[in-house]
C-alpha cells in the first residue's frame, strides 16, 4: 500500500479549495440572530454597512463586508433561527453555499466550529462544478483555510472522492462507456498503489460471469468486470460490489 504521489495529487479539487490552517485570509462569519454583529469585532463602518443592507442573519442570506480601502474584508452567512431537532441545522453545512458564490480569495472562520472536518467537506462539496467540456477552468474558486482541529487528509479524501464520483456520473454515456470506466479505475489504482484487473467480453463466460455478459452483450462496447484491490498484505478483507451503468440511468 502506498500514499498518493505528490505529482498525481497536485491538481486534485481539495488542493484548489482548501488552504493550510493559519493561512492569511479574509474573515468568514457564521451569524445566528439579529444581534450577531455585537460580538463579531466589526468596525463602525462595517456595522453601518450591514445595517444599511438590512442584514439580520436570515437563513442562507449572504453579505460581503468592506475593508477600509474599499476591498473585501470578509463575508457573513446567516444561519436563521436555530432548529434544535433538525440534524441538518448545522452551521458547518452553511459553508457549502458560500463556496459556490464568494469571489476568489482565501477565507477563514472567525470562530471555532463543533465539526471542523464537516465544515471543510461542506465547503469542498458546495464548490463542485462539472467542467469536463469547458475550454478553460474560469476564475479560481474561493479557498477555505482549514478550520482548527480538522484532519486535512480525511477532508481532502472525501472531497476528492465525491468530485470524482460526480464527474463520472455527469459525463454522458457517449464518453463514459465500460472502457472509460476501466481507465478511470486504473488511474485511481496508479495514484494509490492499487492492483487493477479486468475480465472483458466473452472472457466473462469462460470465467463464469454469465449475467454481466448477458446484460452488456447487446452493446458494441464490450462489458467487463473491473477488480481493484488495495491494502496491506494479510489485512482483513472488505469487498465492495457495485455496477457501473454506462448506457442508461436505471438499475
Amino acid at each position: 500500500m502506498s500514499a498518493p504521489d505528490s505529482e498525481m495529487t497536485a491538481d486534485l479539487p481539495s488542493t484548489r479549495l482548501l488552504a493550510p490552517e493559519g493561512t492569511p485570509a479574509r474573515a468568514l462569519w457564521l451569524a445566528r440572530g439579529a444581534a450577531w454583529a455585537g460580538g463579531a469585532g466589526l468596525s463602525p463602518a462595517q456595522k453601518a454597512w450591514s445595517e444599511a443592507q438590512g442584514f439580520k442573519a436570515q437563513a442562507r442570506r449572504q453579505l460581503l463586508l468592506p475593508d477600509a480601502e474599499g476591498g473585501i474584508a470578509g463575508a457573513v452567512i446567516g444561519l436563521g433561527t436555530e432548529r434544535v431537532n433538525d440534524p441538518m441545522d448545522k452551521p458547518e453545512l452553511a459553508l457549502g453555499s458560500l463556496a459556490a458564490s464568494l469571489p476568489a480569495g482565501t477565507y477563514t472562520l472567525t470562530a471555532p466550529v463543533a465539526s471542523p472536518e464537516l465544515a471543510a467537506v461542506a465547503w469542498g462539496l458546495g464548490a463542485y462544478r462539472f467542467q469536463r467540456y469547458k475550454a478553460s477552468p474560469g476564475d479560481p474558486p474561493p479557498r477555505l483555510a482549514l478550520p482548527k482541529g480538522a484532519d486535512a487528509k480525511i477532508a481532502a479524501a472525501i472531497i476528492d472522492g465525491v468530485w470524482l464520483g460526480r464527474d463520472l456520473i455527469n459525463t454522458p454515456s457517449s464518453d463514459m462507456g465500460p472502457q472509460e470506466l476501466e481507465d478511470a479505475t486504473r488511474a485511481l489504482g496508479r495514484r494509490f498503489g492499487a492492483t487493477v484487473t479486468s475480465i472483458v467480453g466473452d472472457d466473462l463466460l469462460t470465467q463464469n460471469f454469465p449475467m454481466i455478459h448477458a446484460v452488456g452483450r447487446a452493446s458494441p462496447r464490450a462489458p467487463r468486470l473491473i477488480d481493484l484491490t488495495w491494502g496491506r498484505e494479510g489485512g482483513r478483507k472488505v469487498t465492495l460490489v457495485g455496477k457501473g451503468i454506462a448506457f442508461d440511468t436505471g438499475g
